[in-house]
């Protein structure tokens, strides 16, 4: 069976945010069926509300059982695994940039497929990124990490910027996908690295 670039990015970015909501879930010391419902919603959500907006329905995963089995057989394993990784905040936060980016491509990619502008397209990339962190957060009452002052839904834009730059000097799709989403997740790295955030005015 042969898989698109798309499809790739789509079963990457549904294991790296399973992983991340699973331990997300884990530090909070939640249950095997609490793991799996974070793990969950942090998978599908910026997609099914993405989806939603566009009027796609019903939603990918709902069509496809495939991604739901992908992300239980993750969240199994990670909780399976979680005595051998003591580090869940790193773990966590690498796989959540990771997952940031591979989805933020697949958002863009779906506004172009529906034939939106440049813009409209970079916010749906951003949407399926953020929101299913955002929607986990606020599942395990803490503050979304978009809504703090640390750059992450900014990585998303700076990110769908640069990838429709690069297709406007004729850059091989597939190249400019890559080259965005390591993009995305190296500028988490170094902003969290160098606790580098946008400025406040005021307050």
């Amino acid at each position: 069976m042969e898989f698109t670039t798309s499809q790739v990015i789509e079963i990457l970015g549904t294991i790296a945010f399973a992983i991340s909501g699973s331990f997300a879930a884990i530090q909070r010391r939640l249950d095997p069926f609490g793991v799996l419902i974070i793990a969950f919603v942090t998978s599908i959500g910026g997609g099914t509300v993405r989806d939603l907006l566009l009027g796609d329905t019903p939603v990918k995963w709902m069509r496809d059982v495939n991604y739901c089995l992908l992300i239980l057989v993750t969240s199994l394993l990670t909780i399976v695994l979680k005595r051998h990784r003591k580090r869940f905040t790193v773990t966590l936060f690498l796989f959540d940039s990771m997952g940031l980016g591979l989805f933020t491509i697949l958002g863009i990619q779906k506004g172009i497929a529906f034939g939106l502008s440049p813009g409209i397209c970079i916010a749906l990339g951003t949407i399926t990124g953020c929101f299913g962190g955002v929607i986990r957060d606020t599942l395990l009452n803490t503050i979304p990490l978009i809504f703090k002052k640390e750059i992450y839904a900014t990585a998303c834009i700076l990110g769908g910027i640069l990838y429709f730059t690069l297709l406007y000097f004729n850059l091989k799709t597939d190249i400019a996908k890559v080259l965005v989403i390591g993009f995305i997740f190296a500028l988490r790295i170094i902003v969290v690295r160098y606790k580098l955030a946008l400025p406040k005015f005021g307050y």
